[in-house]
């Protein structure tokens, strides 16, 4: 078991939801916080929350724009400046457009989707990689979802960064084990974010995660915690959807043919109509 207390760990993503929620846990736990987004009153306002909590937290908010490799790279300047080490990573930051591939804007929809999903992930690790390694530990935790265990309809580009994010966190745990680096993947399923509202989801059949298979922000906050207390290759919470994940693996076929019948048919049926 690791202990959090003291440790230094840099969330990305950490001015709301998920990230908001898991710095927030880490600070109960009396982590030393480095907190990056873009917005930067709301990181100062998770920051303070955090040093408001009596614990031995501390918070260092630092402006950063994921997709831009020099935002990255002065993000853990300035993590290494003011702790002089990083000892737990969260790639958290994303964002998602769901909607048909062939009406996702070029840009904003795909190009901007990826740059922060996955370049993201990948340029922000291998800025703190080198110094896990001078230290012989370290732990990186990268946010996928359940979306990079099955890809439905409309989630083409996002879960094309997710399963990008999985394989690149499979092949980083076997690098990085030499240095007593770990390396996580947590695929959470549905949780109610600002996510959805940037999302632009548009459905007809108003198909939708069920309630009791949600999660919260605070829920999945913890289990990253859970994660650096007791880590573990990957986590998919809630735990059905692990079983969601076996059946499309073992049967691909029925999963298409369940999903277009009871799905994309529905959705489209009026544009097939034309």
């Amino acid at each position: 078991m690791t202990d959090p207390r003291n440790q230094v760990v840099v969330v990305t993503g950490a001015s709301s939801g998920i990230g908001a929620a898991t710095a927030l846990a880490f600070g109960r736990a009396g982590a030393k916080l480095v907190l990056a987004a873009r917005r930067r009153d709301r990181l100062e306002a998770v920051a303070r929350e955090i040093e408001a909590l009596g614990t031995s937290a501390e918070a260092l908010p630092v402006t950063a724009d994921l997709s831009k490799l020099a935002d990255i790279q002065a993000l853990v300047a300035a993590a290494q400046a003011r702790f002089g080490r990083v000892d737990v990573l969260f790639n958290n930051a994303g964002f998602g457009r769901l909607n048909w591939l062939e009406q996702l804007d070029p840009v904003q929809d795909i190009a901007a989707q990826l740059a922060v999903n996955v370049l993201g992930v990948i340029q922000t690790t291998r800025q703190v990689l080198p110094l896990m390694m001078a230290q012989r530990g370290g732990h990186i935790i990268n946010m996928a979802s359940v979306a990079g265990l099955v890809g439905t309809p409309t989630y083409s580009v996002y879960a094309a960064g997710k399963f990008a994010v999985r394989g690149f966190s499979e092949a980083l745990r076997r690098e990085a084990a030499p240095w007593g680096i770990r390396v996580s993947a947590i695929y959470p399923g549905g949780v109610p974010t600002e996510f959805a509202g940037h999302a632009g989801i548009k459905r007809k059949t108003r198909t939708t995660t069920p309630a009791w298979m949600r999660l919260t922000a605070e829920q999945v906050g913890e289990a990253v915690v859970g994660l650096v207390r007791r880590p573990r290759a990957e986590l998919v919470i809630p735990w059905p959807f692990r079983f969601s994940a076996w059946v499309n693996q073992l049967w691909p076929g029925l999963v298409d043919w369940v999903t277009v019948r009871r799905f994309t048919l529905p959705e489209r049926r009026e544009e097939l109509k034309q």
